[in-house]
């Protein structure tokens, strides 16, 4: 990224809510430091129960500790930073920083895209198709689907990021913003950048309008098999292993939507913080919330978990 003054360039200036209401930093800090423990703590939770438990060891599982990885990833890129800007007066980050947070904070949000696309084809396969599910879902396919979600989102965010780092920058490399997103950034270029609004909005139809269909496909298939089901008691069983994908389906991209397939220049000023702190913090949180509290599989491998370290403590 080329800056017009490099010898005076420290790093970037994350404005946040410091602009206007000062009053919220703190209020922030404490509601930022809250989720990300609890994003922690919840997320490390089902990677643990899913390993630790052998009837936990199926391919809906596998899907759904990619998951909660990708959101401690996504999380750890983001937040501490912000709690340290909250924090102190110099709401600085470095521009290492910034390309770093840049990178991984595209990378992770593409995946996830990929992600619970996948997860919703897993879905498919279990309800639509159980009697070939142990041979469509088997293991090599699980992790070859699993890789290439990664493979491909950190392929997307190498493309975009070297993009949006291309532009010149005028000073004052002031950012309002919470964090280095490429919207806020191109909003510093020294030149049109309609171009590169025009990638990124081809870019996010790729990884949010496609996805997104393939899920509603999955789901319509889902949605007819359910209904052939006789029993009131198998039908809501065939629907309880896909609610909680449908509600983490619905956050994500309903926020992520809203934020990255409208042209940078018609974002309000507040309205790009408000949706990238909710896709960006409180999703992460609530996803193993809506996995643990609506899933009894989890629950009973979690209560095993816990008598487990208590008789070994014993």
């Amino acid at each position: 990224m080329e800056k017009d003054n490099t010898s005076s360039f420290e790093g970037f200036i994350l404005v946040g809510f410091s602009d206007q209401r000062p009053w919220l930093e703190f209020p922030l800090f404490v509601v930022f430091f809250i989720s990300y423990i609890v994003t922690i703590f919840g997320n490390l939770t089902i990677i643990l129960v899913s390993r630790l438990d052998s009837r936990l060891h199926t391919p809906m599982y596998f899907f759904l500790t990619n998951l909660s990885l990708l959101d401690l990833c996504y999380t750890t890129s983001t937040v501490p930073q912000m709690l340290v800007n909250l924090y102190s007066a110099r709401k600085v980050i470095s521009y290492g920083g910034c390309v770093a947070q840049l990178f991984m904070f595209l990378a992770l949000g593409a995946t996830e895209c990929v992600l619970l696309a996948v997860m919703s084809f897993d879905r498919f396969v279990a309800i639509c198709r159980p009697l070939h599910y142990s041979v469509i879902m088997h293991q090599r396919s699980c992790l070859q689907l699993a890789a290439a979600s990664w493979i491909t989102g950190f392929s997307n965010s190498v493309w975009l990021s070297t993009l949006t780092l291309q532009l010149p920058l005028c000073g004052p490399y002031i950012l309002d913003h919470f964090l280095c997103e490429v919207p806020a950034l191109l909003k510093l270029s020294c030149v049109d950048t309609r171009a590169n609004e025009a990638e990124l909005f081809f870019v996010s139809v790729l990884f949010h309008l496609v996805p997104l269909t393939l899920i509603f496909i999955s789901y319509a298939f889902i949605a007819q098999s359910v209904l052939r089901i006789q029993s009131a008691e198998g039908r809501q069983k065939a629907l309880g292993t896909c609610g909680s994908h449908l509600i983490v389906v619905s956050l994500f991209y309903g926020t992520a939507i809203s934020m990255y397939l409208q042209s940078p220049s018609h974002n309000s000023k507040d309205q790009g913080k408000m949706v990238s702190l909710f896709y960006g913090i409180i999703a992460p949180m609530l996803n193993p919330l809506i996995y643990t509290l609506r899933n009894k599989e989890v629950k009973e491998a979690f209560k095993r978990l816990v008598a487990r370290v208590f008789s070994i403590k014993k």
